[in-house]
């Protein structure tokens, strides 16, 4: 496979040395890999939106006047894909990762066996965004990548597939689950939720990037976050 990944850090140093392990990674998993080194977020973005089809960011947090948690929600706004790993000094920021739905933290000094369960990790999410589930409507054939479903929810015969667009379709909810992947998870009778657009988990209920809150069944706020922490 082909990726291309962007290396951000402030640290003329440390991208270098990313630089060299990214290769490396390459190099011993037989993949293709277009290398851009950016000094800062600002430079980040201002090339971004001439090329954004990046598929993996190394992102230093601590950098000058936009720090790396500010520059991934900026991105997020219209990038639901891009594989974001951050590279950290600290710790501090771990939970803010789960706002821009970090695929991982990386403790400076960053080790090679790290990184490279990390990327293998990333190319492993990315090739399962390419999955597709064909839905029959109306004689018509709909085709939504699995990635963008949010969640399902059935009401007696149909369930309604929360997409980046809204489909209600005859089938039971037990159908879909067997057309999706371990990224989604089941909540109760009624719900399918993908982890990764979980912000927030609390006893009573899950909260969406998007806002929407999926009631959580009773007894069940353990078993969701051991999903989550296995999924990541």
């Amino acid at each position: 496979m082909n990726y291309k990944i962007a290396i951000c850090d402030d640290s003329a140093a440390d991208r270098q040395y990313l630089y060299g392990l990214v290769g490396r990674w390459a190099a011993n998993t037989g993949h293709t890999v277009q290398i851009a080194l950016f000094p800062s977020a600002e430079n980040f973005l201002f090339h971004y939106t001439e090329k954004n089809d990046y598929d993996i960011l190394l992102l230093d947090i601590e950098m000058g006047d936009m720090d790396g948690v500010t520059m991934s929600k900026k991105l997020r706004q219209d990038n639901d894909t891009i594989q974001i790993v951050f590279i950290t000094g600290y710790s501090d920021y771990i939970s803010e990762g789960y706002e821009v739905a970090a695929l991982h933290y990386l403790m400076k000094p960053v080790k090679q066996e790290r990184l490279f369960s990390v990327l293998d990790r990333a190319a492993e999410k990315l090739s399962k965004n390419e999955k597709v589930l064909n839905i029959e409507i109306g004689g018509e054939l709909v085709r939504i990548p699995v990635y963008q479903i949010r969640y399902a929810d059935v009401f007696r015969n149909y369930v309604t597939i929360h997409a980046s667009d809204t489909l209600t379709v005859k089938m039971t909810l037990g159908e879909l689950e067997k057309k999706l992947d371990d990224r989604f998870y089941r909540v109760g009778r009624s719900v399918v939720v993908n982890l990764t657009q979980i912000s927030r988990v609390t006893k009573t209920e899950i909260k969406l990037f998007d806002g929407v809150s999926i009631p959580l069944p009773r007894g069940a706020y353990d078993d969701v976050n051991r999903a989550i922490i296995n999924m990541r």
